[in-house]
Formats: C-alpha cells, sequence, structure tokens
C-alpha cells in the first residue's frame, strides 16, 4: 500500500482498507486502484452484475446567478437544461483548449442554480477560472462536504430503485433529489462505464453507511480505478489530461458534439473562431480508437507510425477485458482518422501492427426509457 500519511482522504478511506483495497496516490489523494478480487474480475463484474466505486474525489459545487456567466465559460446552451435534467460539457480557454470536461445539471427545480461535477485534478483552477470569469455575476459554493458515488453496470437500476423507487422514473442523464435510507442525495443516471447506472451525491458524514448498504447487496462489489480506467476506455470515453488538455480542442479530440448547436451558430464560446474553423476545414490531428493486432497491449506515450513516419501518439491503452483484446486512443493525422487504416505502434521498441477502430470498443448500454 501506498504511503497515504500526505494525501487527501475521501469519507471512504477506512472502508476501502477494511475492504482490502491497495491505496494508491491519484489527483493527490489516497484512492483505490484495486481490491483483493483484481482488476479483471472487478471489471467483468460490472459488465455483468453492479459496481460501486468512490468518486469523492471529483469536485462538485453549487451555482447561482447569473446563468451567462457560466455559459459563457463552457460549450453548452443553459437555457433549454431543463429542470431535472443534465448535461455533459467542456470548460475552454482563451484559444479553445480544454481546460476539462463536466457534467452540469439542474436536480434542484428550474430556479435552483446549477450542480456542477468537474475532475479531481482540475477542480482547483476550474473554480478559480470560474470565479475569475463569473466576476460577481454568479456565485460558486464548492460542496466539500459531500461525497459522490457510483453504482454502475446492468443490476444498478434494480439495486438502486430497490432502494429509492421515486428514482425509476429517471432515464440517461436525468437527475433530481431523493431520500435513500433518511439521506438527501442528488442522483444522476449517468456514469464513466457505458454502462446504466447512477453517479450519487451523499453528504460525507453519511458515506459509508450508504456505501455499505449498497454493497449488503450481492450484486455489488466495490471496484477501483484500475477496472474504472479499463471500463471507460472500452467505451470510449476520454481521461482529463490524457485523451485531452488545454493543448487539444474539442474539434481534435472528438467532442464536437458537446458544442451546442447555438452556440456554434453564435460562436460565443471560448476559442469559437479557431474551433469553427477546424471544424469546417478539418483539425490536423484527431482522436481515433485503436485496435492492436497482437496480444501487446500499446500504453500511453507509444508512437504511432504509418509507412514509417511517425503520425501520432497513444494517449491511453491497456487490456480491454470485455473486449478481449488490447484496446487504445490516440490522436492521428486527420487523413489517417478512418476506421480500418493500418497503422504500427511502437511497443518496447518493436513496431505491432494495428489500425483504427471504431469507438466505442464494447457498446453502451445507457437506459434510454
Amino acid at each position: 500500500m501506498a504511503d497515504t500519511a500526505d494525501l487527501l482522504k475521501t469519507p471512504l478511506y477506512d472502508l476501502h482498507v477494511e475492504l482490502g483495497a491497495r491505496m494508491v496516490e491519484f489527483a493527490g489523494y489516497a484512492m483505490p486502484v484495486q481490491y483483493p478480487a483484481g482488476i479483471m474480475a472487478e471489471h467483468l463484474h460490472t459488465r455483468e452484475l453492479a459496481g460501486l466505486f468512490d468518486v469523492s474525489h471529483m469536485g462538485q459545487a453549487h451555482i447561482t446567478g447569473d446563468e451567462a456567466a457560466l455559459e459563457a465559460l463552457i460549450t453548452a446552451d443553459l437555457s433549454v437544461l431543463g429542470a431535472g435534467e443534465q448535461k455533459y460539457t467542456l470548460l475552454l480557454n482563451a484559444e479553445g483548449g480544454i481546460m476539462d470536461d463536466l457534467m452540469v445539471s439542474r436536480p434542484f427545480g428550474a430556479d435552483g442554480g446549477i450542480f456542477a461535477v468537474v475532475n479531481a485534478g482540475t477542480k482547483g483552477k476550474d473554480f478559480a477560472h470560474m470565479r475569475a470569469g463569473f466576476a460577481g455575476r454568479a456565485t460558486l459554493a464548492e460542496l466539500s462536504d459531500r461525497a459522490l458515488l457510483a453504482l454502475q453496470g446492468p443490476a444498478a437500476a434494480a439495486v438502486f430503485t430497490g432502494l429509492v423507487p421515486e428514482a425509476a422514473k429517471l432515464v440517461f442523464m436525468q437527475c433530481g433529489v431523493f431520500t435513500l435510507d433518511g439521506v438527501e442525495i442528488y442522483a444522476s443516471r449517468s456514469g464513466y462505464t457505458g454502462e446504466d447506472g447512477f453517479e450519487i451525491s451523499i453528504p460525507a458524514d453519511k458515506a459509508e453507511r450508504i456505501a455499505r448498504l449498497l454493497l449488503s447487496d450481492e450484486r455489488v462489489k466495490p471496484i477501483g480505478l484500475g477496472a474504472r480506467d479499463s471500463l471507460r476506455l472500452e467505451a470510449g470515453l476520454c481521461l482529463y489530461g490524457h485523451d485531452m488538455d488545454e493543448g487539444r480542442t474539442p474539434a481534435e479530440a472528438a467532442l464536437t458534439w458537446a458544442i451546442a448547436k447555438v452556440r456554434r451558430e453564435r460562436a460565443d464560446f471560448p476559442g469559437a473562431a479557431k474551433i469553427l474553423k477546424q471544424i469546417a476545414d478539418g483539425p490536423a490531428q484527431k482522436r481515433v480508437g485503436i485496435k492492436p493486432h497482437d496480444k501487446s497491449p500499446a500504453r500511453e506515450g507509444a508512437e504511432i507510425v504509418h509507412n514509417g513516419e511517425v503520425v501520432g501518439i497513444v494517449t491511453s491503452g491497456g487490456f480491454g477485458p470485455s473486449f478481449g483484446a488490447p484496446v487504445a486512443m490516440g490522436y492521428v493525422r486527420a487523413d489517417l482518422a478512418k476506421p480500418g487504416t493500418a497503422l504500427e505502434l511502437m511497443v518496447r521498441g518493436k513496431a505491432r501492427a494495428a489500425e483504427v477502430a471504431s469507438l466505442p470498443f464494447t457498446p453502451h448500454r445507457f437506459y434510454r426509457g
């Protein structure tokens, strides 16, 4: 186990240790990378039944006031975000680089402000950037007294709605305020695995009790960061700081779908001129899925080669337990982004055959009603 003395701890730290987790540093926190069952078993269990993830290291905030101040910093159209709805959006810098990807939602009703969830490694920078951009027109209250759990997998709905019957009405990317075992929670039907599931915001002092309650169902097992990474990679979902960062735009990251149509028409999002030109003309590089032809996984940083020329870099890679073979994502020259294009990956100094693959590697099973 990593030395966790100087690391931040989530409200579930003691429970992770009790369950035999191997703790590692992630974004300044002591987090479980795996439990005794191992990453492969945890991954497959989530695909087959339900996994419980501690994501309390992520940043949660309540934003109130003039929503135009928030909208000016992101790519969503908040005017069409209705009560009980959630959207995936991007926080961009002035040049159109991706500062973070985040969720914005209205669990508190039409006039209750915005609930935002941002990535752990960027939350301090994100919140500072937002407050500076708001310039007093809106207020951001960081909800550091709340934990965040994710219950994911085909059995997640049966488990969760057995405890919170009212949540059965939710479909993918809907949210609300509910009561779970006497505790007020904010829950959305969403997640980071490609499976159906729920993300659940809970008062920190109630988190362990709720986690134990969920884990008391034999269909639910604790899942660490290792399987979280392989699950999201199979689902073709980006990891911030790896598959996208401030040096990449939404056009390069294949995330232009996260820019609302009306925002494109108005060209009023950060870096709009640059990004709209890339959308029209095509970016120089583009994020793609990559399928190695042998059993040697290509890891982050591996060079991508075509006809003897380095044409890109792997940004995420590993073995896909459900896919049954190595999978990767990376950036290649835009003219090589078509699925089926032959590539080579430099793995331990050797060129390994691969090809561009359609994403996701495993089909999404979000519940849409």
